[in-house]
């Protein structure tokens, strides 16, 4: 930005400030342009970008602007696709990104919040590759950061120099990678009924109850967590026979409501192999667009259509 942009954007109303303090800023901002501007911080960091990813995917499918939606849904794709090209070579996962070159560490909140984002955009474009990755990352995790103690250390089993692993547990600025861990864990075990996920994210809860009662404001984050555990979380496989635009109602009526202790996968009739277990021997009904709705992956009977389909809801 040049001399005279910088000062356009900063310049005071004369007509409502004082002509001294007026003055006086005009003389303090010609001081500073002539101080060498600091440096850019301009790298690009894989767990606040899923935190991002996260937000912006949720957000495509709650906005009731569809113009917004879809510019929300394709900043969310953009996201993912860089994420899972620049930040995992290899098919290692890595912290940060800068100028073309990929840091050699990474933490556990990477694998979480990374996690967390590809998890919520399956459920905004349905597209299988998104939950498959999440929950290949998921085990990449667990073989990687679990203590067997409970929960996870923030650092790789194999890092080199230090004299003991780090494990936070606070939710501070950002949450912790522990608590995106918990949450992560959770959310898959409720796609997957792969119960060794909820065992490991109730392990690592139990290490927080006595400071979250004392101090709930110091993790936020692992009470939404416990929230969606202790929730009767509802679990909602739709299944269409070929074209996807014959599910699009019965996902507006699903998704135009917040519900955060609900799951949603979507597939067209059969399922692939790589789709949510939830997804699995949920035959159409009368060759519709059938919708199935479950808690503990026992299902209510199937509907299809939006009228039966709301009380279940």
């Amino acid at each position: 930005m040049d001399d005279a942009s910088l000062a356009a954007r900063f310049r005071l109303d004369t007509k409502t400030v004082p002509p001294k303090l007026a003055g006086s800023h005009t003389k303090l901002l010609a001081v500073r342009a002539a101080r060498v501007r600091p440096g850019t911080d301009d790298k690009i960091l894989t767990a606040w970008n899923g935190l991002m990813l996260a937000t912006f995917a949720e957000a495509a499918r709650a906005v009731d602007d569809s113009e917004l939606g879809y510019k929300y849904l394709a900043l969310a794709t953009r996201n993912a696709d860089f994420l899972l090209d620049a930040l995992r070579p290899n098919n290692e996962l890595r912290r940060s990104w800068r100028q073309g070159k990929a840091t050699n560490e990474v933490f556990l909140e990477d694998y979480a919040a990374l996690i967390l984002g590809l998890l919520e955009l399956y459920q905004t474009d349905f597209q299988t590759k998104w939950f498959a990755t999440a929950q290949e990352l998921a085990d990449e995790m667990i073989a990687l950061f679990t203590d067997p103690n409970g929960g996870f250390f923030n650092t790789v089993k194999d890092s080199q120099g230090l004299l003991i692993r780090p494990k936070d547990l606070q939710d501070n600025a950002v949450p912790s990678g522990n608590a995106l861990a918990c949450e992560a864990l959770f959310k898959l075990a409720a796609f997957t009924e792969y119960g060794s996920y909820r065992d490991l994210a109730e392990q690592s809860l139990k290490l927080i109850v006595n400071y979250a009662l004392r101090y709930p404001t110091s993790f936020a984050r692992w009470l939404s967590a416990a929230d969606f555990a202790l929730g009767n979380v509802k679990q909602i496989a739709v299944m269409y026979e070929s074209n996807p635009e014959d599910a699009q109602g019965f996902l507006h009526s699903i998704q135009s409501t917040f519900r955060p202790i609900t799951v949603v996968a979507a597939s067209a009739y059969p399922p692939s192999t790589e789709a949510p277990s939830l997804l699995m021997d949920r035959p159409l009904k009368d060759g519709k667009t059938t919708v199935y709705v479950c808690a503990g992956f026992v299902c209510r009977l199937p509907v299809n259509t939006i009228l039966d389909l709301e009380p279940l809801l």
